[in-house]
């Protein structure tokens, strides 16, 4: 049976490029994401608005580095633990691998990105393929961002 989980990062001071995150499904447990959400909390005004440019990822084989573990959360309390595994923050990327772009996008960090995907549009991911969402350029100054997906493991 399909569980829904979030993984999520929150105040994390972002000054380079990354993988927000990074999702390795387990042994025939492909995973598909519901929804992305960015935004920051320390830059306001003008003069501080900038447009950040992310790219959603899959098919690296190797792990990045340099952020921490996420745990994914199940909507119900009653689930069991995700099987996947997740890293966030990683300022060493993902890599190797047959990289494909899903999605590019970009965002004003004056109001932050929500993006909920529709069933036929889900992101999926299965096997030894990383997904990642991956911030293409670091902001201009020191940003205090935070993230969430919700992820369904199959």
């Amino acid at each position: 049976m399909p569980r829904l989980y979030t993984v999520e990062f929150e105040n994390v001071a972002v000054t380079a490029a990354q993988d927000f995150f990074e999702i390795l499904p387990a042994t025939q447990k492909p995973c598909l994401v519901h929804a992305l959400i960015l935004n920051q909390y320390t830059d306001f005004g003008d003069a501080a608005e900038e447009i950040l440019r992310f790219r959603v990822i899959r098919g690296h084989t190797t792990s990045g580095s340099g952020g921490s573990t996420a745990t994914g959360r199940p909507l119900d309390s009653n689930d069991s633990a995700a099987g996947f595994t997740c890293e966030i923050n990683n300022t060493t990327i993902a890599s190797a691998g047959t990289a494909v772009n899903i999605h590019t996008d970009y965002f004003n960090i004056r109001t932050g990105y929500a993006l909920i995907l529709t069933p036929k549009m889900r992101w999926r991911v299965q096997n030894a393929d990383l997904l990642v969402v991956r911030l293409l350029a670091a902001p201009t100054d020191s940003l205090s961002m935070s993230g969430c997906m919700y992820i369904e493991e199959l």
